[in-house]
Protein backbone atom coordinates (compact mmCIF):
# COMPACT_ATOMS: atom_id res chain seq x y z
CA UNK A 1 0.00 0.00 0.00
CA UNK A 2 2.62 2.55 0.60
CA UNK A 3 6.01 1.76 -1.31
CA UNK A 4 9.23 3.10 -0.01
CA UNK A 5 10.30 6.35 -1.70
CA UNK A 6 12.34 5.89 -4.92
CA UNK A 7 15.07 8.33 -3.89
CA UNK A 8 15.82 6.42 -1.19
CA UNK A 9 19.22 5.12 -1.26
CA UNK A 10 20.41 3.55 1.78
CA UNK A 11 20.16 3.44 5.86
CA UNK A 12 22.96 5.01 7.28
CA UNK A 13 24.04 5.35 10.74
CA UNK A 14 24.53 9.01 12.01
CA UNK A 15 27.26 8.27 14.22
CA UNK A 16 29.65 5.80 12.93
CA UNK A 17 28.57 6.63 8.94
CA UNK A 18 28.24 2.55 8.16
CA UNK A 19 25.94 1.97 5.26
CA UNK A 20 23.16 -0.78 5.19
CA UNK A 21 20.88 -1.52 2.41
CA UNK A 22 18.68 -4.47 3.82
CA UNK A 23 15.35 -2.37 3.17
CA UNK A 24 13.69 -5.74 4.83
CA UNK A 25 14.86 -4.13 8.51
CA UNK A 26 14.73 -0.96 10.27
CA UNK A 27 16.99 -0.61 12.24
CA UNK A 28 14.55 0.51 14.85
CA UNK A 29 17.20 -0.50 17.41
CA UNK A 30 19.63 2.37 15.62
CA UNK A 31 23.28 0.73 14.40
CA UNK A 32 24.10 -2.71 15.19
CA UNK A 33 27.80 -1.92 15.44
CA UNK A 34 27.29 1.01 17.31
CA UNK A 35 25.28 -1.15 19.66
CA UNK A 36 27.48 -3.59 19.60
CA UNK A 37 29.91 -1.64 21.13
CA UNK A 38 27.94 -0.18 23.91
CA UNK A 39 27.63 3.20 21.80
CA UNK A 40 23.87 3.19 20.63
CA UNK A 41 22.80 5.43 18.14
CA UNK A 42 20.26 6.21 15.61
CA UNK A 43 19.89 5.50 11.69
CA UNK A 44 18.98 7.84 9.82
CA UNK A 45 17.66 7.87 6.03
CA UNK A 46 20.10 8.67 2.99
CA UNK A 47 18.75 9.82 -0.25
CA UNK A 48 19.70 9.75 -3.54
CA UNK A 49 19.41 13.18 -4.92
CA UNK A 50 18.14 16.18 -2.69
CA UNK A 51 14.89 18.45 -3.93
CA UNK A 52 12.82 20.39 -0.98
CA UNK A 53 10.05 21.27 -2.85
CA UNK A 54 7.83 19.70 -5.09
CA UNK A 55 3.91 20.19 -6.33
CA UNK A 56 2.10 18.60 -3.47
CA UNK A 57 0.62 20.31 -0.55
CA UNK A 58 1.53 20.62 3.11
CA UNK A 59 4.02 17.68 4.03
CA UNK A 60 3.88 15.74 0.35
CA UNK A 61 5.66 18.83 -1.02
CA UNK A 62 8.14 17.50 0.28
CA UNK A 63 7.63 14.11 -0.30
CA UNK A 64 11.16 13.64 -2.64
CA UNK A 65 13.21 13.42 0.80
CA UNK A 66 10.50 11.53 3.16
CA UNK A 67 10.89 7.89 3.12
CA UNK A 68 7.00 7.59 1.70
CA UNK A 69 5.98 9.46 -1.63
CA UNK A 70 2.35 8.46 -0.51
CA UNK A 71 1.95 8.16 3.64
CA UNK A 72 -1.62 8.53 5.98
CA UNK A 73 -2.62 12.43 6.40
CA UNK A 74 -5.08 13.57 8.73
CA UNK A 75 -3.84 17.60 7.70
CA UNK A 76 -0.48 18.02 9.37
CA UNK A 77 2.19 20.45 8.98
CA UNK A 78 2.02 24.14 7.07
CA UNK A 79 2.49 25.73 10.76
CA UNK A 80 2.45 29.30 10.16
CA UNK A 81 5.50 31.36 11.99
CA UNK A 82 4.37 34.12 13.60
CA UNK A 83 5.90 37.20 15.30
CA UNK A 84 5.65 37.98 18.52
CA UNK A 85 5.25 42.32 18.32
CA UNK A 86 4.15 42.40 22.15
CA UNK A 87 6.90 39.80 23.65
CA UNK A 88 9.85 41.27 21.49
CA UNK A 89 9.29 44.47 22.43
CA UNK A 90 9.05 43.30 26.39
CA UNK A 91 12.71 40.96 25.66
CA UNK A 92 14.29 43.79 24.05
CA UNK A 93 14.62 42.07 20.50
CA UNK A 94 13.72 42.94 17.46
CA UNK A 95 12.60 40.10 15.84
CA UNK A 96 10.93 36.98 17.46
CA UNK A 97 8.90 34.20 16.34
CA UNK A 98 6.93 31.62 17.53
CA UNK A 99 5.93 28.16 15.62
CA UNK A 100 3.20 26.85 17.30
CA UNK A 101 3.05 23.13 16.62
CA UNK A 102 0.22 22.20 18.56
CA UNK A 103 -1.96 23.73 15.37
CA UNK A 104 -1.61 20.22 14.18
CA UNK A 105 -4.50 17.48 14.16
CA UNK A 106 -3.98 16.47 17.28
CA UNK A 107 -2.44 19.15 19.00
CA UNK A 108 1.41 18.44 18.86
CA UNK A 109 4.55 17.89 16.63
CA UNK A 110 3.94 14.38 16.87
CA UNK A 111 1.51 14.44 14.16
CA UNK A 112 4.57 14.82 11.75
CA UNK A 113 6.12 11.55 12.87
CA UNK A 114 3.51 9.26 12.89
CA UNK A 115 2.08 9.34 9.24
CA UNK A 116 5.69 7.97 8.31
CA UNK A 117 5.66 5.26 11.24
CA UNK A 118 2.06 3.76 10.11
CA UNK A 119 2.86 3.96 6.60
CA UNK A 120 5.60 1.56 7.74
CA UNK A 121 4.02 -0.86 9.92
CA UNK A 122 1.31 -0.95 6.80
CA UNK A 123 4.00 -2.00 4.00
CA UNK A 124 5.15 -4.73 6.29
CA UNK A 125 2.29 -6.13 7.03
CA UNK A 126 1.94 -5.58 10.43
CA UNK A 127 -1.74 -5.45 12.64
CA UNK A 128 -0.31 -3.98 16.18
CA UNK A 129 2.33 -0.85 16.69
CA UNK A 130 2.88 0.23 19.77
CA UNK A 131 4.54 3.54 21.45
CA UNK A 132 5.30 4.10 25.06
CA UNK A 133 4.56 7.50 25.67
CA UNK A 134 3.50 10.06 28.47
CA UNK A 135 0.40 11.12 25.89
CA UNK A 136 1.28 13.48 23.08
CA UNK A 137 2.83 10.49 21.09
CA UNK A 138 0.27 8.11 22.51
CA UNK A 139 -2.79 10.14 21.53
CA UNK A 140 -0.71 10.92 17.69
CA UNK A 141 0.06 7.06 17.26
CA UNK A 142 -3.19 5.84 18.46
CA UNK A 143 -5.16 8.42 16.01
CA UNK A 144 -2.88 7.85 12.87
CA UNK A 145 -2.92 3.94 13.28
CA UNK A 146 -6.62 4.27 13.61
CA UNK A 147 -7.44 6.43 10.58
CA UNK A 148 -5.21 3.22 8.82
CA UNK A 149 -7.52 0.19 10.62
CA UNK A 150 -4.58 -0.79 12.47
CA UNK A 151 -4.37 -1.67 16.55
CA UNK A 152 -2.41 0.50 18.45
CA UNK A 153 -1.15 -0.48 21.95
CA UNK A 154 0.03 2.23 24.58
CA UNK A 155 2.97 1.85 27.28
CA UNK A 156 2.83 4.54 30.15
CA UNK A 157 2.44 5.48 33.63
CA UNK A 158 -0.44 5.75 36.46
CA UNK A 159 0.39 9.67 35.57
CA UNK A 160 -0.63 9.96 32.08
CA UNK A 161 -3.12 13.26 32.15
CA UNK A 162 -7.01 12.08 31.97
CA UNK A 163 -7.41 14.73 28.56
CA UNK A 164 -4.57 12.52 26.83
CA UNK A 165 -6.03 8.77 28.61
CA UNK A 166 -9.21 9.62 26.92
CA UNK A 167 -8.42 10.50 23.66
CA UNK A 168 -6.53 7.32 23.36
CA UNK A 169 -9.34 5.58 24.58
CA UNK A 170 -11.14 7.36 22.02
CA UNK A 171 -9.75 5.87 19.30
CA UNK A 172 -10.03 2.15 20.30
CA UNK A 173 -6.31 1.65 21.10
CA UNK A 174 -5.18 -0.59 24.00
CA UNK A 175 -3.65 1.58 27.46
CA UNK A 176 -1.54 -0.69 29.34
CA UNK A 177 -0.19 1.12 32.47
CA UNK A 178 3.25 0.71 33.76
CA UNK A 179 5.29 2.27 37.38
CA UNK A 180 8.07 3.75 35.14
CA UNK A 181 9.68 4.12 31.48
CA UNK A 182 11.75 1.85 32.16
CA UNK A 183 9.14 -0.42 32.58
CA UNK A 184 7.56 0.49 29.25
CA UNK A 185 10.53 -0.31 27.50
CA UNK A 186 10.86 -3.88 28.87
CA UNK A 187 7.91 -4.93 27.67
CA UNK A 188 7.72 -3.08 24.29
CA UNK A 189 11.37 -4.88 23.55
CA UNK A 190 10.14 -8.29 24.48
CA UNK A 191 6.78 -7.72 22.23
CA UNK A 192 8.94 -6.62 19.57
CA UNK A 193 11.51 -8.94 19.11
CA UNK A 194 8.45 -11.35 19.38
CA UNK A 195 7.49 -9.95 15.67
CA UNK A 196 4.01 -9.00 17.79
CA UNK A 197 4.41 -5.10 17.71
CA UNK A 198 6.13 -2.65 15.47
CA UNK A 199 7.79 0.08 17.73
CA UNK A 200 6.71 4.07 16.96
CA UNK A 201 9.34 4.54 20.04
CA UNK A 202 12.53 3.76 21.49
CA UNK A 203 12.86 0.40 24.06
CA UNK A 204 16.40 0.03 24.32
CA UNK A 205 18.75 1.45 27.43
CA UNK A 206 20.91 3.04 26.76
CA UNK A 207 18.16 5.10 24.60
CA UNK A 208 18.07 5.57 20.56
CA UNK A 209 15.93 7.97 19.05
CA UNK A 210 12.52 6.70 17.91
CA UNK A 211 11.29 5.09 14.70
CA UNK A 212 13.81 6.42 12.08
CA UNK A 213 11.20 6.36 9.62
CA UNK A 214 9.43 8.82 11.86
CA UNK A 215 11.93 10.98 12.79
CA UNK A 216 12.54 11.97 8.89
CA UNK A 217 8.91 13.71 9.62
CA UNK A 218 10.56 16.01 11.53
CA UNK A 219 12.91 17.31 8.72
CA UNK A 220 9.66 19.17 7.53
CA UNK A 221 9.66 21.67 10.14
CA UNK A 222 13.05 22.71 8.79
CA UNK A 223 11.67 22.48 5.44
CA UNK A 224 8.80 24.91 6.18
CA UNK A 225 11.31 27.55 7.92
CA UNK A 226 13.81 27.86 4.86
CA UNK A 227 10.68 28.38 2.85
CA UNK A 228 9.08 31.32 4.97
CA UNK A 229 12.41 33.54 6.35
CA UNK A 230 14.20 35.41 3.49
CA UNK A 231 16.78 35.46 6.24
CA UNK A 232 16.88 32.01 8.78
CA UNK A 233 16.77 32.28 12.32
CA UNK A 234 20.46 32.67 14.31
CA UNK A 235 18.62 30.84 16.94
CA UNK A 236 15.81 28.37 17.27
CA UNK A 237 14.59 27.05 20.42
CA UNK A 238 13.43 23.56 21.03
CA UNK A 239 12.15 21.41 24.31
CA UNK A 240 14.23 18.41 24.06
CA UNK A 241 14.07 14.99 26.03
CA UNK A 242 15.92 12.35 23.79
CA UNK A 243 16.00 14.63 21.25
CA UNK A 244 13.61 12.95 17.80
CA UNK A 245 12.57 16.60 16.95
CA UNK A 246 15.95 18.53 17.40
CA UNK A 247 17.77 16.06 15.76
CA UNK A 248 15.17 16.30 12.65
CA UNK A 249 15.41 19.83 12.74
CA UNK A 250 18.88 19.68 12.25
CA UNK A 251 19.10 17.31 9.72
CA UNK A 252 16.52 18.89 7.74
CA UNK A 253 18.72 22.14 7.69
CA UNK A 254 21.92 20.13 6.94
CA UNK A 255 20.69 18.54 4.02
CA UNK A 256 19.50 21.85 2.76
CA UNK A 257 23.36 23.13 3.44
CA UNK A 258 24.39 20.16 1.47
CA UNK A 259 22.64 20.66 -1.54
CA UNK A 260 23.76 24.74 -1.38
CA UNK A 261 20.07 26.07 -0.61
CA UNK A 262 21.27 27.14 2.10
CA UNK A 263 24.31 28.77 3.64
CA UNK A 264 24.27 28.21 7.23
CA UNK A 265 22.31 26.09 10.06
CA UNK A 266 20.67 28.07 12.66
CA UNK A 267 21.95 27.54 16.32
CA UNK A 268 19.46 24.92 17.80
CA UNK A 269 19.23 25.55 21.82
CA UNK A 270 18.06 22.53 23.48
CA UNK A 271 15.32 23.02 26.21
CA UNK A 272 15.24 20.62 29.43
CA UNK A 273 13.73 20.47 32.56
CA UNK A 274 16.91 19.07 34.33
CA UNK A 275 20.10 18.58 33.63
CA UNK A 276 21.20 15.49 31.38
CA UNK A 277 22.75 17.26 28.19
CA UNK A 278 24.29 19.76 29.95
CA UNK A 279 26.08 17.46 31.83
CA UNK A 280 27.47 15.20 28.64
CA UNK A 281 28.77 18.58 27.58
CA UNK A 282 30.37 18.93 30.74
CA UNK A 283 31.74 15.83 30.32
CA UNK A 284 29.63 12.85 31.22
CA UNK A 285 29.20 9.88 28.87
CA UNK A 286 25.84 9.83 27.03
CA UNK A 287 25.21 6.67 27.63
CA UNK A 288 24.63 7.20 32.01
CA UNK A 289 21.41 7.63 33.72
CA UNK A 290 20.90 11.28 35.08
CA UNK A 291 18.71 11.88 38.52
CA UNK A 292 16.74 14.15 38.78
CA UNK A 293 12.55 14.64 38.46
CA UNK A 294 10.54 16.66 35.98
CA UNK A 295 6.71 15.75 37.58
CA UNK A 296 5.09 19.06 35.72
CA UNK A 297 6.48 18.74 32.30
CA UNK A 298 6.28 15.19 31.53
CA UNK A 299 6.79 15.58 27.73
CA UNK A 300 10.33 16.38 28.09
CA UNK A 301 11.09 14.19 31.13
CA UNK A 302 13.19 10.84 31.72
CA UNK A 303 16.64 10.57 32.93
CA UNK A 304 18.65 9.82 29.25
CA UNK A 305 19.71 11.40 26.24
CA UNK A 306 20.77 9.89 22.77
CA UNK A 307 23.40 10.68 20.59
CA UNK A 308 21.46 12.06 18.00
CA UNK A 309 20.51 15.37 20.56
CA UNK A 310 24.07 15.70 21.15
CA UNK A 311 25.37 15.46 17.63
CA UNK A 312 22.45 17.94 16.89
CA UNK A 313 23.55 20.54 19.46
CA UNK A 314 27.41 20.09 18.16
CA UNK A 315 26.78 20.03 14.65
CA UNK A 316 24.65 23.57 14.85
CA UNK A 317 27.04 25.22 17.12
CA UNK A 318 24.17 25.20 19.66
CA UNK A 319 23.68 24.80 23.11
CA UNK A 320 21.53 23.43 26.20
CA UNK A 321 19.60 24.91 28.54
CA UNK A 322 18.47 23.74 31.91
CA UNK A 323 14.72 25.20 33.25
CA UNK A 324 13.66 23.23 35.90
CA UNK A 325 10.42 22.21 35.65
CA UNK A 326 9.26 23.96 38.58
CA UNK A 327 9.33 27.12 36.76
CA UNK A 328 7.22 25.93 33.32
CA UNK A 329 3.71 26.77 35.23
CA UNK A 330 5.07 30.72 35.50
CA UNK A 331 6.39 30.43 32.37
CA UNK A 332 3.14 29.10 31.15
CA UNK A 333 0.91 31.48 32.33
CA UNK A 334 3.76 34.26 30.95
CA UNK A 335 3.41 33.10 27.12
CA UNK A 336 -0.64 33.18 27.79
CA UNK A 337 -0.82 36.45 28.57
CA UNK A 338 0.82 37.19 24.99
CA UNK A 339 -1.87 34.94 22.99
CA UNK A 340 -0.19 31.39 23.13
CA UNK A 341 -1.42 28.43 25.03
CA UNK A 342 1.59 26.30 25.06
CA UNK A 343 1.87 23.31 27.42
CA UNK A 344 4.29 23.16 30.15
CA UNK A 345 6.69 21.50 28.46
CA UNK A 346 6.97 23.78 25.83
CA UNK A 347 7.04 26.96 27.53
CA UNK A 348 10.05 25.75 28.69
CA UNK A 349 11.44 27.61 25.84
CA UNK A 350 9.98 31.01 26.60
CA UNK A 351 11.83 30.68 30.11
CA UNK A 352 15.11 29.86 28.43
CA UNK A 353 15.03 32.89 26.24
CA UNK A 354 14.90 34.95 28.97
CA UNK A 355 17.94 33.68 30.70
CA UNK A 356 19.70 33.84 26.98
CA UNK A 357 18.52 37.61 27.21
CA UNK A 358 19.35 38.35 30.71
CA UNK A 359 22.79 36.99 30.40
CA UNK A 360 23.44 39.20 26.72
CA UNK A 361 24.27 36.06 24.87
CA UNK A 362 20.68 36.63 22.57
CA UNK A 363 21.23 40.68 21.59
CA UNK A 364 18.93 42.68 20.10
CA UNK A 365 19.33 42.04 16.81
CA UNK A 366 19.40 38.40 16.77
CA UNK A 367 16.82 36.64 14.80
CA UNK A 368 14.83 34.46 17.23
CA UNK A 369 12.09 31.19 17.17
CA UNK A 370 10.64 29.39 19.79
CA UNK A 371 9.19 25.91 18.98
CA UNK A 372 6.28 25.14 20.55
CA UNK A 373 5.92 21.58 20.60
CA UNK A 374 2.32 21.13 21.55
CA UNK A 375 -1.14 23.49 23.20
CA UNK A 376 -2.15 23.01 26.23
CA UNK A 377 -5.70 21.44 26.35
CA UNK A 378 -4.25 18.37 27.19
CA UNK A 379 -2.94 19.63 30.97
CA UNK A 380 -4.76 19.69 33.71
CA UNK A 381 -3.03 21.79 36.45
Amino acid sequence: MYPLNRNFACFQCIKCKGIYRDFDRDYVEGCPVCLEKGEPASVSIAYKHVCIKGNGKRLFRYSDMLPFETFPTLGEGDIPHIKLEKLSRKMGLKNLWIKHEGQNPTGSHKDRMSPFIIARAKSLGMKTVAVASSGNAGVSIATYAASEDLACVVLTTPTISAIWKQAIEKTGAKLIYKQDALARWSEMKEMVRKKEWYPATNYLLPPVGSNPFGIQGYKTIAYEIIEDFPQLPHYIFVPTARGDMLWGIWKGFEECMSAGIIDSIPRLVAVEPLPRLERVFQGELYTNVFNGTSTQTPSVSGNTVTYQALQAIQNSSGKVVTILSEQAESAQLELGMHGIYAERSSALVYEALRKLVKSKEIKEEDRVLLIISSNGYKELL
